[in-house]
């Protein structure tokens, strides 16, 4: 197990003076030889949790010098004399309050979620870990094209869901930006452990069960709480220390938000829809809820539709076509249909030719369409937002292409919900 902190050299210590390290390729800051194998669960990510709640993580900085030690000081409190290099303080649950002795540099994600965050930052190059490689790769290459100047890929990266320790060790993080409760589900990982990692390599920094206010293990249950996606981006923006991006780009968001809000058409008007995620061995889908709490829904819900399934929708509930025809969905939205494990052109296909799915309203009206993913960041939030606006009301917001394949349609300035170019500028720092 872990080498004691009483005197004997840590873990930490033993790899960085290794050689292994030397070896490390530099490719937008990932390791190489990342394996992207991963036991996904039925939305394509590996883990279980966007809420209206208030509970926003806080930043505080430390004017007070560090002893020679390394050891911290009482005193962490604000002040107008302290500089952006110097030791601070982050506080989210249920980490509670995180320092950090300057900026992070080399970062750990578990989910796409937090690998968009930290693109959005204008971080993507220092991520040296990502959730099964070849999907997160896929599903970020399909809206970054939009972009100007942003690109990703962290193929060489390593694999993270559930990644052995001495992996952990050896990647030698300055943060893991990853939900601790979340990591103690992991077969690999036990609180002790993952405290370990967090006095010996780098610190937890994450909030995962507010994507669907799932229950976090009993260990961490009173120190939990639940955070909008942007409150969490918001606490990542500052533990990367990065607020000017973060600000810019919860201005756009906040703008992208009351474009919607306007534009849509009376609650009588509006279209029922059903989210699913289809079974790449053809047998079944699974359905989600379009306005459920938690980040999982932030690209729906705001759109104000009612669920084809109804208020008592079954997140995660596998259905054949018999139960989508029952529930008759005026529009169908495909998720990971933009990633390159899933054809549009073939599930659209298959619909029709089914006796029982070709019924269906969306279906037989041409009204199904691809979405990406329910574990997104700031980024794609935007980008599914803008999508399903123009999927769910064609008049109010303009039509969306017939997407079948390939990265997010070029859609004219005049066409665009929220300025892409504008969120390009803030990633790469124009």
């Amino acid at each position: 197990m872990h080498d004691g902190p009483d005197g004997e050299r840590t873990r930490r210590e033993v790899v960085r003076a290794g050689a292994g390290l030397a070896a490390v390729g530099a490719l937008a800051g990932c390791l190489g030889g990342g394996d992207s194998s991963g036991t996904a669960t039925p939305d394509g990510t590996g883990a279980s949790g966007d809420s209206d709640t208030t509970a926003t993580p806080t930043s505080t900085d430390d004017a007070t010098e560090q002893p020679a030690d390394g050891t911290a000081t009482e005193t962490d409190t604000p002040t107008e004399t302290a500089t952006a290099s110097g030791p601070y303080t982050v506080e989210m649950a249920p980490m509670g309050e995180v320092r950090f002795e300057s900026a992070p540099e080399s970062i750990f994600t578990v989910l796409s979620s937090h690998a968009d965050m930290a693109l959005a930052l204008g971080r993507g190059s220092d991520v040296n870990a990502v959730y099964a490689v070849d999907y997160t790769n896929s599903l970020m290459n399909a809206f970054t094209p939009a972009l100007d100047g942003v690109s990703v890929d962290w193929s060489d990266c390593v694999a993270s869901w559930n990644p052995p320790e001495e992996t952990v060790y050896e990647l030698d993080s300055d943060i893991h930006l990853a939900d601790p409760a979340n990591v103690v589900t992991m077969s690999n990982w036990d609180r002790s452990s993952v405290e370990t990692v967090a006095d010996q390599v780098g610190p937890w920094f994450g909030n995962t069960f507010s994507a669907q206010h799932g229950s976090p293990p009993d260990a961490y249950a009173d120190a939990y709480e639940y955070y909008t996606l942007w409150e969490t981006f918001g606490g990542v923006a500052r533990a990367l220390r990065e607020e000017a991006r973060y600000e810019a780009l919860a201005d756009v968001h906040a703008d992208l938000l009351s474009t919607v809000e306007a534009g849509l058409p009376p609650e009588s008007e509006r279209p029922s829809v059903a989210m699913v995620l289809p079974s790449t061995s053809g047998d079944g889908m699974w359905t989600y809820d379009v306005n459920a709490v938690g980040y999982h829904a932030a690209h729906t819900r705001p759109l104000g539709a009612a669920d084809a399934f109804g208020e008592d929708v079954t997140t995660g509930a596998k259905i054949d076509s018999e139960g989508l025809a029952e529930a008759d969905p005026d529009v169908l939205l495909i998720l990971g249909g933009v990633v390159e494990a899933h054809d549009m052109a073939a599930i659209r296909e298959s619909l029709e030719d089914d006796p029982v799915a070709s019924t269906v309203t969306a279906v037989d009206e041409g009204r199904v369409h691809a979405q990406g993913t329910r574990h997104q960041g700031p980024l794609l939030n935007l980008f599914q937002i803008e999508m399903g606006a123009k999927q769910l009301y064609p008049e109010a917001f303009g039509e969306w292409p017939s997407y079948t394949e390939g990265p997010y349609p070029d859609l004219a300035t005049d066409e665009q919900l929220f300025d892409h170019d504008a969120v390009a500028d803030i990633v790469t720092g124009q």
